[in-house]
């Protein structure tokens, strides 16, 4: 029998000085119960803080002094949530990398729940927050963008947008962040053939500080939902996006243009008809917008091609699962 995983718990945050010493218990406490049920071997906690200013790296330095198994990594600015938890993630050595944020809304409780899923066979677990204690403008939007994405990508989650998941580390030898990606993190692991599983977590009301996030985090949601459709879609293979938009142009120019030629011919052909000038008909420059337009996607799209073709990023074209081999083979 195999030994329990070791957990490299990351913890990205803002100015959340007021609730790191009560998370951090709450952390140590739920992971030792884990230890005692034999889901966990060992674990560090990872405080990454994105150029906090309110006192918070004070603060996780008391903690690293008193507690061996935590850490701390201070930007020297604020690179953003994607940025910090793939400095994060880059630390870890844990066989799972569990995330979650600092202003103690996620109960560090779930933490074995999230270790027995992983144990079932998933890769990645992302938390639901099936009751969610934050004002409507906040859980509306949120709801359409979780349909969106799971309508969009396949991927059945109820909640995208939750910060509590556990990931095997493997993962990220695969799935790169940049941007505003992390919340897309079970969508590309998906992409890339590992097993997504989902539980509901218990949510609580912010004690201290803000939210983060405003009414712009919709509009890049949104536009970091394009993306994310993009790469998992069509990463390896954009000309069948960009040349199937070229192709359509193409398509209704020339049939338009093919129309308009033969009325041209017919009104022409008759004496009784009024001749039709194309120049004076509006659909005549539609159909030629539309074929310029159609060339120029296909254009784009042989160029798209050509650059992947070249510049391979370093990962396999494949995520391999398991290699067996006869006993017998020399």
């Amino acid at each position: 029998m195999s030994a329990p995983p070791t957990v490299t718990v990351v913890i990205p945050l803002l100015n959340e000085q007021p609730s790191l010493e009560e998370l951090h218990r709450r952390i140590v406490e739920s992971i030792e119960l884990a230890m005692s049920q034999e889901l966990v071997s060992g674990y560090r906690i990872l405080f990454v803080d994105d150029g906090s200013t309110d006192g918070s790296w004070e603060t996780i330095r008391r903690l690293t002094r008193s507690h061996p198994m935590t850490e701390g990594i201070r930007l020297r600015r604020n690179f953003g949530k994607a940025a910090a938890l793939a400095t994060g993630f880059a630390a870890a050595d844990g066989d799972v990398v569990i995330t979650m944020d600092a202003d103690l809304q996620d109960d560090p409780k779930e933490i074995p729940r999230f270790m027995s899923q992983l144990a079932e066979g998933f890769d990645v677990v992302s938390g639901w927050k099936q009751v969610r204690n934050d004002p409507w403008h906040k859980t509306l939007p949120s709801a359409v963008f979780n349909r969106l994405v799971s309508r969009l990508t396949g991927v059945m989650l109820n909640d995208h947008n939750c910060g509590f998941k556990a990931y095997r580390r493997e993962i990220f030898d695969e799935v790169k962040l940049y941007g505003e990606l992390h919340r897309f993190v079970p969508v590309l692991a998906a992409a890339r053939g590992w097993r997504v599983g989902e539980i509901v977590v218990e949510h609580h009301a912010r004690q201290f500080g803000r939210s983060k996030y405003g009414l712009s985090r919709i509009v890049k949601g949104f536009l970091d939902l394009l993306t994310i459709y993009f790469l998992t879609g069509f990463a390896q293979r954009p000309l069948h996006l960009i040349g199937s938009a070229g192709l359509l142009g193409l398509l209704l120019g020339g049939s338009g243009l093919t129309w308009l030629t033969f009325r041209w011919v017919w009104t022409r052909s008759f004496a009784d008809l009024e001749p039709l000038h194309l120049h004076e008909t509006a659909i005549f420059y539609y159909c030629i917008t539309a074929l310029l337009l159609g060339a120029q996607c296909l254009s784009a799209g042989l160029i798209a091609e050509l650059i992947t073709s070249v510049t391979q990023p370093d990962r396999p074209p494949a995520s391999v699962a398991e290699v067996i081999r006869s006993e017998t083979r020399s």
